[in-house]
């Protein structure tokens, strides 16, 4: 009899304890909206409201077992038909998964911007695009910190076969308010980054002799960019190599010129880089 009692108290105890351990359930509703108005001109405005929920699983490297996180994405955006651009902005907030969305974010992303999207479950990429020109910032989904931004879709590719060691590419190209005054010099052409979800783990800026070609090289309207990182292995460990490429927009004929970087010991071998004449390239950091 007393055994049973002391095994009833035991039971007693550790169903107090799971009781206690269960976390309470959570359940969130938001609204998204749709305004269509028209002025007295005739002029139409259209505003969205979108809000949309998330799961990620975070996997940090050398971390036992994973950080779960629910997001919320809200885009707002205002337009009138027919003009060119919007006003819009992306919110994006993070909390620990089966936390009350009442406390306040893990942390809050708010930026000028058309729509984003998770990547890899360690990365959030923001289209900033809204007038018309198209670019990208990216940021780390563990914190919310900002990474990078990009005026090319992001680019990734693993550096292993044995595990997913993923690597990102990026390329800024200076515009006329840009802030640092480095990339305010006739000779800059663009910043080629190379990261991991965690870090930035190598930049290197672009630059010519020839400041007429640099302008040309930099345009957004006159010139046209692609970026790829291209595998000569053949099923041997992964031996990359970043191809930059430039090329004039129609009418004018091409002119084509490339860039080719090659990925060593997980970083930019400029050593063996090869350039196109006139054309420098060499490490920058911020």
């Amino acid at each position: 009899m007393r055994t049973l009692h002391r095994g009833l108290i035991v039971l007693f105890a550790f169903s107090t304890f799971a009781a206690a351990q269960a976390k309470p359930d959570v359940t969130a509703q938001s609204t998204s909206t749709f305004n269509y108005s028209k002025e007295t001109d005739g002029s139409e405005n259209i505003n969205i409201r979108n809000v949309s929920f998330e799961m990620v699983d975070l996997f940090e490297r050398g971390k036992a077992g994973n950080q779960s996180l629910l997001l919320r994405k809200t885009t707002a955006s205002k337009r009138t038909a027919g003009d060119i651009g919007e006003e819009a902005t992306i919110t994006l907030e993070a909390w620990p998964l089966g936390t009350d969305l009442k406390q306040k974010p893990l942390f809050t992303v708010s930026t000028t911007g058309t729509d984003g999207h998770t990547l890899d479950n360690a990365l959030f990429v923001a289209s900033r695009g809204t007038e018309e020109v198209d670019w990208w910032s990216v940021y780390k989904l563990k914190n919310g910190q900002h990474l990078f931004d990009t005026y090319l879709p992001l680019v990734s590719f693993s550096i292993s076969r044995e595990t997913v060691e993923t690597r990102y590419l990026g390329l800024q190209v200076p515009e006329d308010e840009v802030k640092d005054a480095r990339l305010k010099k006739p000779g800059v052409v663009v910043v080629l980054t190379y990261a991991s979800a965690a870090k930035i783990i190598r930049e290197i800026l672009i630059t010519a002799d020839d400041a007429k070609q640099a302008a040309q090289l930099r345009s957004l309207a006159d010139e046209t960019r692609t970026l790829t990182a291209l595998d000569s292995s053949k099923g041997k460990a992964p031996s990359y190599s970043l191809h930059l490429t430039f090329s004039q927009t129609y009418p004018s004929p091409p002119n084509l010129s490339e860039i080719v970087i090659p990925v060593m010991k997980d970083d930019l071998d400029l050593a063996n880089a090869k350039l196109p004449a006139g054309i420098h390239a060499a490490a920058f950091s911020r």
